[in-house]
Formats: C-alpha cells, sequence, structure tokens
C-alpha cells in the first residue's frame, strides 16, 4: 500500500460533533427546505420544456404585444431562481448559520460534550 492508498483520516473532533443531535438536527433543517425547494424548482423548470415541446399552439399564445407566454414562463424561471436564493438566504440566517455558528464554537473549543 502506498502513501497514495491510504484512506482519508477523520479528525476526531468532527467525529464527536458529527454525533450530536446540534448537528443531526442541522442537516434536518438544512434538508427540510433544499429537497423541497428543489424538486418544486425541477418540476417547474420541466413543465416549462415539456410545454415548450408539446404544448407549442398554447406558448405560442400572445399575452401582450409581441410578448407570449412561453416569454413569461421562460423570464418566471429567472425570476423563480432569484427567488429561491433570497429565501434560502433569510432561512439560512433564521434557521440554519446560529445552530452551525454553535457547532463551529464547539469545534473550536475542543468538540463539545
Amino acid at each position: 500500500m502506498t502513501e497514495h492508498d491510504e484512506a482519508p483520516r477523520h479528525d476526531p473532533i468532527y467525529d464527536r460533533l458529527h454525533a450530536t443531535p446540534e448537528f443531526t438536527e442541522l442537516r434536518r433543517r438544512y434538508r427540510s427546505f433544499v429537497f423541497p425547494a428543489t424538486i418544486a424548482f425541477l418540476v417547474w423548470y420541466l413543465l416549462y420544456v415539456i410545454l415548450s415541446n408539446w404544448a407549442g399552439d398554447f406558448m405560442s399564445t400572445q399575452v401582450v404585444g409581441h410578448i407570449n407566454v412561453a416569454l413569461v414562463f421562460g423570464l418566471l424561471q429567472f425570476v423563480t431562481t432569484f427567488g429561491l436564493a433570497y429565501l434560502y438566504a433569510r432561512f439560512s440566517q433564521s434557521k440554519l448559520d446560529p445552530l452551525a455558528r454553535q457547532l463551529d464554537n464547539d469545534y473550536r473549543n475542543g468538540g463539545g460534550a
């Protein structure tokens, strides 16, 4: 076995933090936002793609002047992206960051309990 074949070493302090209920809670909170938001966005995006492919008449419907439904849906993709980024930032600041800071302090002070 060469030095390149060695398994990466784990920090025992990280292993202890990983086993804490606070770390489990941090992961649960993160996943409770990210998984549903990702699924919702992908469904919304796939709806746009599906409608663009198979509902051409609907997507080419004029809304105002030369602006059609496809253009409105396309622009709403950008709005959705920025909206989700904003919502995630607020969620992170209020629900994730305080717990992450606590875990970081525990790590810096020797691994907590």
